[in-house]
C-alpha cells in the first residue's frame, strides 16, 4: 500500500459499526497509509477526507439528489443545510467519536448506514506504518432500500477511494488546522 493508493481491507473487527446491525446488506472497507507527521486525531483525517469532493462526485450527488427526492429520501443538500440536525462532518451526522474512530452516518426510511474513519497506529496495521481505515455498513429496511443500494454500491466504493486519494494527495490537516503543503495536484 502507498500514500495515495487506498486499498480494499475487510471492516476491521474493532469498528464500533462492525457488528452496529444484525443484517448488513453491504459492508466495505478501504485502507489508506499515513505519512510521518499525519495527524492521530480519527475525526481531523474525516474531516481531511470528507473536506474536498472531486466534480464528479458533485454532479452524481445533484443527479441522486434529484432521482431520490420524490420518493421522499434525504438529499446531500438536505443534509449539510442549515436545518440539518447534530454536528456533522460533510453531509454524514456524527454519531460518537473517541481517541481512535469517528462514527458517522444516517437514517432513512429506505436504509441505515454507518461510516467509520479508523486510525491503526503502525503496531495494529498490517503494513507496519499508521494508517485510516474508511468503514462502511448498510442495513435495508425494504425492497426500495436493497433496489438502491445495488445500484449505486459500485459508485460508492469509486466514491470512497476517491475521497481517501484525493485527502492523502492534498496533504492531511493537522490538529492545529494549517494544511501542509500539497504533493502534487491530481483530478480523480
Amino acid at each position: 500500500m502507498s500514500f495515495d493508493r487506498p486499498l480494499a481491507v475487510p471492516v476491521p473487527p474493532e469498528s464500533r459499526i462492525a457488528a452496529v446491525y444484525s443484517r448488513v446488506d453491504l459492508a466495505d472497507a478501504f485502507a489508506i497509509e499515513l505519512p510521518a507527521g499525519a495527524p492521530q486525531d480519527p475525526e481531523v483525517l474525516a474531516r481531511s477526507i470528507f473536506a474536498h469532493q472531486a466534480r464528479w462526485i458533485s454532479v452524481l450527488m445533484r443527479i441522486r439528489g434529484v432521482l431520490v427526492a420524490p420518493f421522499g429520501l434525504k438529499t446531500a443538500s438536505g443534509l449539510t443545510s442549515e436545518g440539518a440536525q447534530g454536528r456533522r462532518i460533510g453531509i454524514f451526522k456524527v454519531y460518537e467519536a473517541n481517541a481512535v474512530e469517528v462514527v458517522m452516518g444516517e437514517d432513512d426510511t429506505h436504509l441505515d448506514f454507518r461510516v467509520s474513519a479508523l486510525y491503526q497506529p503502525a503496531a495494529q496495521a498490517s503494513a507496519g506504518r499508521p494508517r485510516i481505515v474508511l468503514s462502511t455498513v448498510v442495513h435495508c429496511h425494504n425492497a426500495l432500500g436493497r433496489c438502491y443500494i445495488g445500484l449505486i454500491a459500485p459508485f460508492h466504493r469509486m466514491i470512497v477511494k476517491s475521497y481517501l486519494r484525493r485527502a492523502a494527495r492534498r496533504g492531511w490537516s493537522r490538529e492545529d488546522g494549517v494544511q501542509p503543503p500539497t504533493l502534487r495536484r491530481v483530478a480523480d
